[in-house]
């Protein structure tokens, strides 16, 4: 069972992700971020909801990229 507290976590690694490569594929971030397919899925809706990302399509799936870059 996938929890909140593991949702919002793995939601911030995403975000993290993302403002480091831009945008990433489901493929990509399930390896890069070694979570399952599930638990991605959450997070990015989590993310989706929140209107901190962009979803696309692409050719295997989608795409997901921040919505804004962040300023480092």
């Amino acid at each position: 069972m996938v929890n909140i507290t593991e949702i919002g976590i793995t939601a911030g690694d995403i975000w993290h992700y993302l403002d480091d490569y831009s945008s990433a594929t489901l493929a990509e971030l399930q390896e890069k971020l070694d979570k399952s397919q599930e638990l991605i899925l959450l997070s990015l809706g989590w993310l989706a909801r929140e209107g901190h990302i962009l979803l696309e399509d692409a050719n295997n799936g989608f795409k997901a990229e921040l919505t804004q870059k962040q300023k480092k």
